[in-house]
């Protein structure tokens, strides 16, 4: 079977710092390439993948300013879709955009919906409602849509290092945003008088919370702030944590940071909002909260988590699931379209 993948020009894929699509993107093709398939990623020039690489944008934009993403999103697209009859299906990571070309080719279009940024994208995806979807947790899914099923996302466990103790830091990992809650981790740490790590992207859209809300807390002892860090020091970040802070406000469509922290051994306080509920296991993986009160009580009983069951439960969401789960999808629009 030839699979088109295509990814996101945002980061190069696999991403040396953020990038949790491109991060999905990699792993899959990677694990169906192992598996013997003919897989061509369309990507950034610079990407790096087992794969056949085809590229219009030679780095991701917001890795190059030179870019603009406006120009090279739509160069990118055209020119999967220029190539969608060589394969048997073209499978996008692109959110809706591609979804305006699916009707051009004859060439089954299959995408997975990382998230419904807005209600405002809605309308895009209710025009071409029978194309084949797939959700990345089944509490992200839009009513109306041809889904074939729920894939979450794979990690490799392996690649992450796991330690049965831990140093006395909470920490907070990925975007610094309101949604993401950023600033109630800070809350978090005050109420414990624990420290706190912040490790993520602040992207421009973001840049005004940051100063209002976090800057103005980093002190460099109790709060620090690291920025962007390589895929090793996100290991040793979430390996010799107390645990993860995931105070989110908003419906998050998976969370792949804690699943990463789980296989670690380093057990997560979330929000109970969005897929929280389909990763965490309440009082066994960490806990699942509605406040920052209750998340500030819960850091008190992260002693009552075993680091073991922790690393056990992130298998639930390894490479392999998610490869097999998308397989069974495959299969299953070849036998549609025959």
């Amino acid at each position: 079977m030839k699979i088109g993948m295509l990814g996101t020009i945002s980061w190069r894929t696999p991403p040396r710092y953020y990038g949790p699509w491109e991060t999905v993107v990699h792993n899959l093709t990677e694990g169906l390439v192992s598996r013997g398939y003919d897989v061509t990623l369309f990507a950034t020039g610079d990407s790096v993948t087992s794969a056949k690489l085809d590229w219009v944008c030679p780095r991701g934009f917001y890795e190059d300013e030179t870019l603009d993403a406006g120009v090279y999103q739509w160069l990118h697209i055209s020119n999967a879709f220029e190539k969608a009859h060589q394969f048997d299906i073209l499978h996008s990571h692109y959110d809706f955009y591609p979804l305006t070309f699916s009707r051009f080719t004859d060439t089954p279009l299959l995408t997975t919906v990382h998230g419904f940024s807005s209600e405002r994208i809605l309308p895009v995806y209710k025009k071409y409602w029978d194309n084949y979807y797939v959700s990345i947790s089944d509490a992200d899914r839009a009513e109306g849509l041809n889904y074939l099923a729920t894939v979450y996302n794979g990690i490799d466990v392996e690649s992450f290092e796991y330690s049965d103790t831990a140093e006395d830091y909470l920490l907070f990992f990925g975007r610094v945003s309101h949604d993401k809650g950023t600033h109630r981790a800070i809350d978090v740490a005050k109420q414990t008088g624990l420290t706190l790590k912040i490790a993520g992207l602040v992207a421009s859209e973001h840049r005004a919370y940051f100063e209002r809300y976090v800057k103005p807390e980093i002190d460099g002892k109790q709060i620090q702030f690291l920025g962007m860090v390589d895929e090793q020091t996100k290991n040793e970040l979430f390996k010799n944590a107390y645990c993860t802070l995931h105070l989110i406000s908003f419906a998050e469509p998976f969370g792949l940071t804690m699943v990463e922290s789980m296989a670690c051994g380093c057990p997560v306080i979330a929000t109970n909002k969005g897929s929280v509920p389909e990763l965490i296991a309440d009082g066994k993986t960490g806990f699942i909260v509605d406040n920052v009160k209750e998340a500030a009580d819960r850091v008190g009983r992260i002693d009552d988590i075993k680091r073991q069951d922790c690393r056990r439960h992130a298998y639930r969401f390894d490479l392999d699931h998610m490869v097999e789960g998308y397989i069974k999808v495959y299969d299953t629009i070849m036998e549609r379209q025959a």
